[in-house]
């Protein structure tokens, strides 16, 4: 796999760290979790299957646990022992902590030259919101991005995926294999700062017109992936449950409304996205509204139209595609896994459904570190 050989620790908790670090795990990465002495906190937060909570499941398989008390300096010493012997450090904590606590990046790059050392942090190392506390919401709230989450009633409405841990976990991701192939080139290692604010902000390249380009903020309601097209629209059906229309582009505009004989309404709904868009939204919700979900997927069936029957969660994993995509994967316990994004031609990532007990390989791991060191 793409990552044999190279070794992670981990000390972060929740879900970005984690989440990076278990896609590493999928493509070969040794990743050793570090856990508190309490045990990382989402072993225990959710629904739970095979003994297990679904969420730890999706995001420490195929890993290693160890436990250290880091606030002993014997157990710091191991710490350091272990991070002499890897490739990437991943933490999570609030900026200065790991300084305080002995496993900041200058020490421990000291210790490893080749060591990728990975924060990732709230709002950064550094400005005027480096010491505040936050998780995806609050961070969301502050990046801009929540104000544009909007519902029916025009009011802002929790957002369903973690924008800001997803955004900040895939670009660390992306950071520490860049830092990984420059280190080829090298033989050093890099300090990573990684803030979920920036990496939100950094998302926007297509809503941000209105900041960037008219210093104001944007009309939300009349901006094309808001709501302000016709085609690019949530519209509710007979049944109770909804359709999508997703692709704005003229060529699905007219193959629909021709076909639903509303040639009239091709050239306002062809334009940018706002008023003009009232009246082909006015007519398409009316008739939308005239068959069940299910009996406009069959009808959309062979159109070329950017269509979508909008589905709950159950549904999408357990539709044809998930299955095809192995996305949703059961191991021989019979436990439910969400599948691996990415896939390579060559050397396939793997998922490993093994599941550490809390500490499990904490002597192996330390004795595989001193041999490493000739102790």
């Amino acid at each position: 796999m793409k990552l044999d050989g190279i070794r992670v620790l981990d000390l972060s908790l929740f879900l970005p760290g984690p989440y990076m670090t278990t896609v590493m795990a999928d493509h070969g990465a040794e990743v050793i979790k570090l856990e508190p002495p309490s045990g990382e906190p989402v072993r225990n937060i959710g629904e739970r299957a095979g003994g297990q909570s679904v969420w730890f499941r999706n995001t420490h398989r195929g890993k290693k646990s160890i436990v250290l008390d880091l606030k002993k300096p014997d157990q710091l010493a191991v710490l350091h022992d272990i991070v002499r012997t890897v490739d990437v450090f991943v933490e999570a904590f609030r900026p200065g902590v790991a300084d305080r606590l002995g496993f900041g990046p200058a020490a421990m790059t000291a210790l490893n030259p080749r060591l990728v050392y990975c924060s990732i942090s709230a709002f950064g190392q550094d400005g005027p919101l480096r010491d505040k506390p936050a998780h995806d919401l609050a961070v969301e709230a502050l990046a801009g991005t929540l104000s544009t989450n909007l519902g029916q009633d025009g009011q802002p409405t929790h957002p369903n995926v973690p924008v800001a841990d997803a955004t900040a976990s895939l670009l660390a991701l992306s950071a520490v294999l860049m830092a990984l192939l420059r280190r080829e080139r090298t033989g050093r290692g890099d300090v990573i700062d990684m803030a979920m604010y920036d990496a939100t902000l950094s998302w926007l390249p297509n809503a941000t017109g209105a900041v960037l380009g008219a210093d104001r903020a944007p009309d939300v309601k009349q901006v094309r992936q808001w709501g302000g097209g016709a085609f690019y629209n949530i519209y509710a059906t007979k049944d109770g449950k909804h359709v999508v229309l997703g692709g704005s582009e003229h060529k699905f505009v007219e193959n629909l409304l021709r076909a639903l004989d509303r040639d009239d309404l091709v050239a306002g709904a062809s334009g940018p996205p706002g008023p003009a868009h009232e009246p082909a939204k006015a007519f398409l919700r009316e008739t939308f509204r005239t068959r069940t979900r299910d009996e406009w997927e069959a009808w959309f069936e062979g159109r070329d139209v950017c269509f979508a029957p909008l589905l709950d969660l159950h549904e999408a994993f357990h539709r044809p595609h998930a299955a095809a995509r192995q996305m949703l994967v059961r191991d021989e316990d019979g436990n439910l896994h969400i599948g691996l994004p990415i896939k390579f031609h060559d050397e396939p990532g793997t998922l490993d459904p093994t599941l550490p007990a809390l500490g499990e390989h904490t002597e192996a791991v330390v004795s595989e570190a001193r041999q490493r060191l000739g102790r």
